[in-house]
Order: structure tokens, then C-alpha cells, then sequence
């Protein structure tokens, strides 16, 4: 929103009528006095409309010495400004808006969309007091992720679990526990970068474990596992969930790198990132390692993201052996990047779905996975029937969030030819909720993948008002 804008066009004035000008501003009492001041501090409370007010004033005299405006601003458009920003303090800075891209695992937009019930369950944790730390039968201290871990051991057939704030914080706490002044080996070829810029071998060297490569970019052999086994204590692989390597590769099956590791008595952990729980190659996609195979393989910990292909809020979750895990449980760090009861009860509604063998049809990000090309092309056809424009083209959906790259779904788009496609976007995303679409040779599509069936009333409501401010 733009401010000052009751001024009036830029002039040049000498430097005495500017001072002159400056003098004559109002002063912030006297603004706070006014009725409309009175006003917006009934709604924003006097300290930030205090604050509101001296920084319009202080916008002003810039303005002012910078002779882009001579004329001395009027104290109603000294108001306005005012009420602009608070209204631009007090906007929530994060909104619900409608994925028409689909990239189902967008980053930018939050990534995994919730579950009626994982949200009712959320909403509960936060809006009551709980027995987060309570056990009700025995009446005394209980542990925190005690129900997320049971969902997990039940799913998983591990024998512990943890839930800690990100994937990330679950390496960095593995490490640290575990691992710290000792050598961990990994293949150079999952020398990883994740979002943010956040490299793996960053992460090791916070967590104290010292950092032992094995192989080439391009091909590791189960030789150089057993060849670094007599200097190592650990062994992690680290799931390339955001590029693929193709052409010249080797790399040895995750069963045999395990059995050589604890053959040589070294613990091995698995880093799987995406945190799939049921097969994607049931879905038309590549088969994506399941946390369920990598435990079956011998891992002695497994650890993911709640936020990616489980479909639940953001967090880490480590699984495996309970020895392991106590130790992790008990090490400092743990306190630090702790899941908050929020997320735990998200995390425990979300595995539910997959214990009452629902999740295709509950979890929303399965549920985008699994809808049938024909059903996004109905819906499509329906939007360019309410708008009367357009055409309904394949297309191709995927799932991003660092999950699975290279792989797509076919799916069908809506597709709209306008003059400025740039421009068209950017009105889009003004509108009530926010409508963000993606381009494609100055197309703009809109695929129904990511748009839930409950949103396309608005979906098509904006398209059609974009439509009319174009024309």
C-alpha cells in the first residue's frame, strides 16, 4: 500500500520554505487527538498507533528534506498513512492460499496441506491444557511424544521413536548423541545441499562427528564401506531426495552396506528425508525407499520429515533401536530442538490416518498423488465453463519439497492465453484468498491437483475478477 498518498505532485522549492514546511508539521499529540487518531487507537491500541503516527510524521519530513514534495502534508493525509500502516503491522503475515501450480509439496506455500482431523487435533492441544507430559492412569509425569511414538512403533515396528522440531534438528541431535569426536563415513555422492542453503557436511561438523568421505561423486562400491569400517564408528546414508544421478553410477544396495557396518560392529543410520510410509510406485510414480524397508534392511535409525510424503505438520522423527534412542532422548540437544505440543499431536493424528489404513483418501498430499487424470480434467473443464475462457490441456503435476525430482503425474490443466502474464499473476495474487498459478510459454495454468475441491468456488470467483480488471 502506498503511502502518503494525499500529497500532492513533487515541486522544487527553495531550502528555506522546506525548513518552513518542516517546522509546521504537526506535532504527535496533537495527531492523537483527532477524532480518527482516537479512532484507530480504539483499534490498534494508542502504543502502536503512537508508534504509526511518528513514523508517518518521520516519513513526511524525509519527504520533505528530500524536496520530492514541498507542499506541507495535511493532517488527514498524515492520517491516512497512519492507518495504512497499521493496517500493514497488524495483516497477518502468513495466509491461506490457493495452490493452483501443482507442485504438491510446494516449500513456499507451507508444503503439505493438513487433514480435517490432524487440524481439530492440533487446534485441541493449543486451545486447552493437555496431558502432554501427564499420564492419566498412573497420575504422574508421562513422556511428550509418548503418543506420537507409540503410533510410530505400531507402523513402523520400531522398537523407539522421538519427535523432534525439523529433519534437519533429527541428523544434527543423531550426530551429536552419538557420533560426536567420532568418524561417521558417507558417500560423496549424498553430500547433500538442502533448502536454505544447509549443506550435510555442515551439519556434521556442528554436531562434533568428524567427517569421513567415501567414493566419487559418481560411484561408490561396497569396497570403500568396508575399506573405511576399520576407522569409522558410523555409518549414514543420506536419501538423495532433491536430484538425481543419472548415467555413470554405482552405488551398493543399502542391505549389503548394512551387513558389512555391523559385520564390523558400527552402527548405521539412514536419513530417508521424505519420510514415505506407503509405496509411490502404487501411484504411477518411481518407487520412493519406505522408512518400513530401510528398519527391515537393519538400519539401527531411521529418521524424516513429518512434512513432506507423511503429510503432517513440519517436524523430524527418529525411529529405530531403543538403546540408541535413549541415549539420543537423554543427550542435551534434545531439550533444544524438542517438537512443541502442537506439532506432537499433529504428528500422532497424522500416523492415525495410516494405522486405520486411510491415508490415501484422509491425508491431503495422498490424496493429490492419487487423484486420477480424468477427475483433474473434469474439474478444469468446470472452470472453464464458469469463466468462459480458456482451454483444458494435459499437463504435467509434481511433487516438489524435495521429494522424488524428475518424477511427474500426468494431470490436466486449465490454461489461459492473456497479454501480460507477468501482470496476471500479480493480480491473482491480490485477490481474497491469493491465488498463485504458474506459467507456461505466456500461458498461465491452473491445475486442480493442488486446488481442494472446497476451494474452487473462490478459485473461480477470482479468475473471473482478474479477468474483468484485464479487459
Amino acid at each position: 500500500m502506498q503511502l502518503l498518498m494525499g500529497w500532492m505532485q513533487p515541486t522544487y522549492a527553495p531550502r528555506s520554505t522546506t525548513m518552513n514546511h518542516l517546522s509546521s508539521l504537526p506535532s504527535v499529540e496533537k495527531i492523537l487527538k483527532t477524532e480518527e487518531a482516537l479512532a484507530l487507537s480504539e483499534s490498534f491500541g494508542r502504543p502502536l498507533t503512537v508508534q504509526a503516527v511518528r513514523a508517518a510524521l518521520e516519513y513526511a519530513r524525509a519527504r520533505l528534506k528530500a524536496q520530492h514534495n514541498v507542499s506541507l502534508p495535511r493532517t488527514d493525509a498524515i492520517l491516512i498513512d497512519t492507518a495504512d500502516l497499521l493496517r500493514q503491522w497488524t495483516e497477518p503475515r502468513v495466509r491461506a492460499v490457493i495452490n493452483a501450480t501443482g507442485v504438491i509439496l510446494h516449500t513456499n506455500l507451507g508444503r503439505a496441506p493438513l487433514s480435517s482431523a490432524v487440524i481439530k487435533a492440533m487446534e485441541e492441544a493449543a486451545r486447552r491444557y493437555s496431558n502432554l507430559e501427564f499420564d492419566l492412569s498412573s497420575g504422574k509425569r508421562g513422556g511428550r511424544s509418548d503418543d506420537a511414538a507409540a503410533n510410530l512403533q505400531r507402523l513402523t515396528g520400531a522398537e523407539a521413536a522421538l519427535v523432534v522440531n525439523n529433519n534437519a534438528a533429527a541428523v544434527l541431535l543423531i550426530l551429536a548423541a552419538l557420533a560426536s569426536r567420532k568418524r561417521v563415513a558417507i558417500a560423496r555422492s549424498q553430500l547433500v545441499e538442502i533448502g536454505g542453503g544447509f549443506r550435510m557436511p555442515d551439519v556434521m561438523r556442528q554436531s562434533g562427528a568428524r567427517l569421513v568421505e567415501i567414493g566419487t561423486t559418481n560411484k561408490v562400491r561396497i569396497s570403500d564401506y568396508t575399506d573405511a569400517l576399520a576407522v569409522v564408528d558410523m555409518v549414514l546414508r543420506a536419501h538423495r531426495s532433491n536430484f538425481k544421478m543419472v548415467g555413470f553410477t554405482e552405488e551398493p544396495e543399502f542391505l549389503t552396506i548394512v551387513e558389512a557396518a555391523h559385520g564390523a560392529g558400527k552402527l548405521v543410520v539412514d536419513d530417508l528425508g521424505s519420510g514415505a510410509l506407503l509405496d509411490t510406485s502404487a501411484y504411477g510414480l518411481a518407487h520412493e525407499p519406505t522408512v518400513q524397508e530401510s528398519l527391515a534392511a537393519g538400519a539401527d535409525l531411521v529418521c524424516f520429515s513429518g512434512d513432506k510424503l507423511l503429510g503432517g505438520p513440519q517436524a523430524g522423527i527418529i525411529v529405530g533401536k531403543a538403546e540408541s534412542l535413549a541415549k539420543i532422548a537423554r543427550h542435551p540437544l534434545a531439550r533444544a530442538v524438542r517438537a512443541d505440543k502442537v506439532t506432537l499431536a499433529g504428528v500422532a493424528a497424522t500416523l492415525l490416518h495410516y494405522l486405520r489404513n486411510e491415508a490415501p483418501v484422509e491425508i491431503p498430499v495422498w490424496r493429490m498423488i492419487a487423484m486420477p487424470a480424468a477427475s483433474a480434467r473434469t474439474r478444469a473443464q468446470a472452470w472453464q465453463k464458469e469463466i468462459g475462457a480458456g482451454d483444458v490441456r494435459p499437463g504435467e503435476s509434481t511433487l516438489g519439497g524435495g521429494s522424488m525430482p524428475g518424477e511427474s503425474i500426468l494431470t490436466y490443466v486449465l490454461s489461459l492465453a492473456v497479454p501480460r502474464a507477468d501482470d496476471f499473476l500479480g493480480r491473482l495474487r491480490m485477490k481474497d484468498p491469493p491465488i498463485i498459478a504458474r506459467t507456461e510459454k505466456d500461458r498461465v495454468l491452473f491445475d486442480p491437483r493442488t486446488v481442494q475441491v472446497e476451494e474452487d468456488p473462490a478459485l473461480v470467483r477470482g479468475l473471473k475478477g482478474v479477468m474483468a480488471e484485464v479487459k
